[in-house]
């Protein structure tokens, strides 16, 4: 039975902004209004105070993060295989692995793995040679060579073990019999009452009576009197003495050492090298309790199912959640430029030249005849405040602008009062830390042979600005360092002067910023009057001046 399910993960960017992670739940809900598969959001990063207070406004679960959506053991067909107990002897193991047509069994103890039993560890058993007190010290229980011997139990206890002596037939006649039978020992042998009485009286820890012989009142009284198991079984002695060897315990045979176990979280690129390495055929898988799951084998992963995703509010491969190239992108839903993004195969690719993607969202649930809920109409109004700045960004359209007032209706709100308290819950950073503070609207973008990060933060007060600046500052030159970057840049963006404050790093940051705006930078800063957006004034003019020189 296969674990992997119908899921879509519709996710945004690392580093979610408030339209990244209201924009996924939004079309993650009309998704599972008209789509064919099972829609869920997700999140690529930790969520900043704005969407924090926005969420929670609207009573509205904050998406699941997701690291990776590289294909996991999870993902792929787990075969169900039930655990065994320890104690079931080999035969009835065989008898299982026949029945489900496999050739490993897991052995499991309240749910979590002992060992493993194998059809090669239960040749071996066969092929080895054993001396006859092979199954005392395997400690077989009665109950098991009952079993295994299709017998009945006439005198002795089926719980209890065979724990000393060693195994023989008795062919000979009774004098003969004394001089090899010693305390203990298991003895198979035919209806012959003296041979019965004479391994009794020997001390003997059990006798099989093969050809379903019966058995006398005499011999059972004695045999209770002396402590000595007897059983019955239909079977001639030729066939007792081959199989009696079946009935001993798994447990003797099993793996329990070094065992080789994938959690269901596992990348399946990571495991393949390990299976390469083993001979084994199986592998038990567990969770994250390290409860056993099931098994999988190297077959398994040729059925693995690539993660189908959604991606909403970027196309750049290098703002993406880790693992994109291994996962099959479903839709692209963007207002940004074209950026890196390449797919095995076509999608569907919505994108617009509009100041949010929740106004894309906000069409196709127009588009789609689905009446949008008052908390669904709330997330995405939230959304295209935030990325519009309240209509003040560039970005801005009249389109926009209709699709938050006619949100603001049905969620029931006031658009002035809504974004005035969610840019003063964004915007209330003194606890944070610097790199906190940086990496809540993080993005990175190539472009002409050059790879820039840029960071962003808006606020309606000022002095907070100047606050946050004296952290970043020293923050910024680590920051630079970490990512491997040509440039890096910090937007201090205030919303009342509609202006940007320009923290750089990086050695061509204070002249790429100089030679694009006409400005110039003192201390690693640039004021810029009228700039507010990234996507709309930043990146444009840094691309036309990259372009220019090269």
């Amino acid at each position: 039975m296969a674990l992997r399910n119908n899921q879509v993960y519709v996710i945004g960017h690392k580093n979610p902004d408030t339209d990244s992670i209201c924009s996924a739940i939004a079309y993650s809900y009309l998704k599972n209004q008209v789509g064919e598969h099972s829609y869920v959001p997700r999140r690529a990063g930790e969520i900043n105070e704005e969407t924090r207070y926005v969420l929670n406004r609207f009573n509205m679960a904050v998406p699941e993060y997701i690291a990776d959506v590289r294909t996991q053991i999870k993902d792929i067909s787990i075969r169900e295989t039930e655990g065994v107990d320890r104690n079931i002897s080999l035969k009835k193991a065989w008898s299982l692995m026949k029945e489900l047509n496999v050739v490993t069994l897991p052995v499991t103890k309240h749910g979590r793995l002992e060992g493993v039993i194998t059809t090669e560890d239960i040749a071996e058993s066969y092929m080895d040679v054993y001396d006859s007190k092979i199954l005392s010290r395997a400690h077989t229980r009665y109950s098991n060579i009952v079993e295994t011997l299709e017998g009945s139990m006439i005198v002795g206890n089926e719980d209890e073990y065979y724990t000393k002596g060693k195994v023989l037939i008795a062919a000979a006649n009774p004098d003969l019999m004394e001089n090899y039978i010693k305390e203990d020992d298991l003895v198979i042998l035919g209806n012959r009452y003296e041979s019965q009485l004479c391994a009794i009286e020997m001390n003997a820890g059990c006798i099989i009576v093969c050809d379903g012989a019966a058995v006398s009142m005499t011999i059972k009284r004695l045999a209770q009197e002396h402590g000595c198991t007897v059983i019955s079984s239909p079977h001639d002695t030729y066939t007792v003495a081959r199989l009696i060897n079946q009935s001993m315990a798994i447990s003797y045979f099993m793996t329990r050492e070094n065992l080789i176990t994938f959690r269901t979280d596992a990348f399946t690129d990571d495991i393949k090298s390990v299976m390469a390495k083993k001979r084994f055929r199986d592998f038990p898988i567990v969770n994250k309790r390290e409860e056993y799951v099931g098994m999988i084998s190297r077959r398994n992963l040729l059925s693995a199912d690539r993660k189908k995703v959604i991606m909403v509010d970027h196309n750049e491969k290098s703002q993406a959640v880790d693992g994109l190239d291994e996962a099959e992108i479903l839709e692209i839903i963007d207002h940004h430029r074209l950026g890196s993004i390449e797919t095995m195969s076509p999608v569907f690719f919505r994108n617009q030249p509009l100041g949010c993607t929740a106004t894309i969202v906000y069409q196709l649930f127009c588009e789609n005849g689905q009446e949008i809920p008052k908390n669904i109409a709330g997330i995405l109004c939230s959304a295209i405040l935030s990325d519009t700045l309240m209509y003040r960004s560039p970005t801005c359209t009249a389109v926009d602008r209709f699709a938050a007032e006619r949100l603001a209706d049905i969620a029931e709100v006031n658009v002035e009062e809504l974004a005035s308290e969610m840019f003063r819950a964004g915007s209330n950073l003194k606890t944070k830390s610097a790199e906190e503070i940086f990496y809540q609207d993080f993005k990175k973008f190539s472009m002409e042979g050059v790879t820039l990060g840029v960071g962003q933060i808006n606020s309606m007060n000022t002095d907070e600005l100047a606050d946050i600046k004296e952290k970043l500052m020293s923050y910024l030159e680590r920051a630079y360092k970490e990512h491997g970057v040509h440039i890096i840049y910090f937007m201090l963006t205030s919303i009342i002067d509609e202006s940007t404050e320009i923290l750089c790093a990086g050695e061509d940051a204070e002249h790429l910023i100089e030679e694009s705006f006409g400005v110039t930078t003192e201390n690693g800063s640039a004021v810029i009057k009228g700039m507010v957006s990234r996507k709309k004034q930043l990146i444009p003019a840094i691309m036309e001046t990259l372009a220019s020189r090269s």
